[in-house]
């Protein structure tokens, strides 16, 4: 009866993760992203414009995110170009997407060279953001604005074109940040640039950062830019409200925005580049993360993704299903032998198991497309993470409860940082410890129950044939 009633619990799992995988593949197959937010050739005097470029194990994802950004921009009906500078080495197909799909014009340049790269503590995800200068370059505009990919626009930012030759925030006390600039474009001071480049600037960080930030040394002691309300343009150098660079990780304090001067328009995400918010582990881990994909649901969608999902899901419930009807045979890979080798053999039964529990936790997570809506991906990940724990319970005859305890654990984490009803981040992040604090009890009795199951399956003797030992010959058989 304990075997029936752990076969109906396994199944009833397995339909309630199969009807939520597919209820969250549905919302995302639904989302607006389905048409294209090609603009029409209209001759503008700004532009907004950003830069992609080759040689970092994330350019398909910052690919990503720059569609993201330029398709949230033409749905916010800006009025000014949307640009990409993209160097020489950006696949075609990429290019051609931005152009025809999203309605950009890509301008192609050859990689800057940055002289920093030998210097002490120089991160190399940086070698080419230099190519950033080259918005400078874009001489036939009257005012652009560089971004990051990684900036997030809740609102039109067109007053940004009145700014001066050149207006930053200033999301750090001392250095203002490059993810957001207005700059009047300029050929001599391109060329002052390529110059400085070349000597060999002082330069902090060997970044665009470093650099940018030391040719306009004096914008802290500049006034605040205010969008003259005649729409006329400003001249000179400003700082720019808070509000159109809101650091994210000011939100996570508060989970709310308290920013007391100008408009809350863009969010950036200066952090670490696994947390950028594009990646499906960023909700609810980062609550922002949503945001972006609510953005990306609706402009680009997730349709480059939708095929590998699938691929994905079909795989696991073959897994599922395959290693239930084949536990009889699966559990025969367990061997013994009555001499001096056996506690040899029990070593590395046990190792085996046990490795084969922790890889069924940490393989879902690198086979998901890194890009994919959170909802969609933590749901694989969880169905994965079941399926792949199926084969070590199946195998080696292991309690299922047990294994699958860290599964519940991490779908229980999920609920306590997604509730929305926290008072702040400090509450949200002392809640989360305190739900790891009294589940670490049972992650032990699990542990303890799996090492004890697995010491009774090797001691039972019928249950395990004899490794080595020959079969009698054919004559006693006919004897007895």
């Amino acid at each position: 009866m304990a075997w029936t009633g752990g076969k109906k619990f396994g199944s009833l799992r397995v339909l309630w993760l199969v009807l939520a995988f597919f209820e969250a593949m549905m919302m995302v197959i639904r989302s607006e992203g389905s048409g294209g937010f090609y603009q029409e050739a209209t001759p503008y005097k700004n532009a907004y414009a950003t830069m992609m470029y080759m040689g970092t194990p994330r350019d398909y994802e910052f690919y990503v995110a720059t569609r993201v950004m330029i398709r949230s921009l033409a749905k916010l009906k800006v009025e000014a170009d949307l640009v990409v500078i993209a160097s020489v080495d950006v696949p075609l197909r990429w290019v051609q997407a931005l152009e025809q799909e999203d309605g950009a014009k890509v301008v192609r340049v050859e990689n800057l060279n940055n002289p920093y790269t030998n210097q002490p503590h120089f991160d190399k995800r940086f070698t080419l953001t230099m190519n950033k200068l080259y918005a400078w370059n874009l001489v036939e505009y009257d005012r652009v604005v560089m971004l990051d990919s990684d900036n997030l626009f809740l609102q039109k930012t067109d007053e940004l074109f009145q700014c001066g030759k050149f207006c930053a925030v200033f999301i750090n006390p001392c250095i203002f940040h490059t993810g957001l600039f207005v700059l009047q474009p300029s050929k001599e001071v391109f060329n002052d640039m390529l110059h400085e480049l070349a000597i060999g600037r002082k330069n902090p960080d060997g970044a665009d950062q470093g650099f940018i930030g030391g040719y306009f040394p004096d914008l802290l002691d500049q006034p605040m830019f205010h969008p003259p309300p005649n729409g006329t343009k400003l001249d000179g150098t400003h700082r720019l409200p808070l509000g159109y660079q809101m650091d994210a990780s000011y939100y996570y304090l508060k989970l709310r925005w308290s920013i007391p001067c100008g408009p809350n328009s863009v969010i950036t995400f200066p952090s670490a580049p696994w947390l950028k918010p594009w990646y499906w582990w960023s909700w609810p881990v980062l609550p922002l993360g949503i945001q972006w994909h609510e953005q990306r649901r609706g402009t680009l969608g997730y349709g480059a993704e939708m095929p590998i999902v699938l691929i994905q899901s079909i795989l696991y419930l073959g897994i599922m299903a395959s290693t239930h009807l084949a536990r009889p045979n699966l559990s025969k890979l367990c061997y013994r032998r009555a001499d001096k080798s056996f506690s040899t053999i029990q070593m590395f039964v046990k190792f085996i198991a046990m490795w084969s529990i922790l890889a069924a936790y940490i393989v879902p997570f690198f086979l998901i497309p890194h890009t994919v809506h959170p909802l969609l991906g933590w749901t694989l990940y969880l169905l994965g993470s079941f399926a792949l724990s199926s084969i070590a319970i199946n195998a080696f005859l292991l309690p299922m409860l047990a294994v699958l305890t860290p599964w519940f654990g991490i779908f229980g984490t999920l609920l306590v940082m997604a509730c929305p009803w926290y008072s702040d981040g400090v509450v949200r992040a002392l809640a989360v410890f305190f739900y790891a604090f009294c589940c670490a009890p049972f992650l032990w009795v699990s542990l303890t129950r799996v090492m004890t199951c697995l010491n009774v399956t090797l001691e039972r003797e019928a249950f395990l044939p004899r490794l080595g030992d020959s079969p009698p010959p054919s004559g006693l058989n006919k004897l007895y």
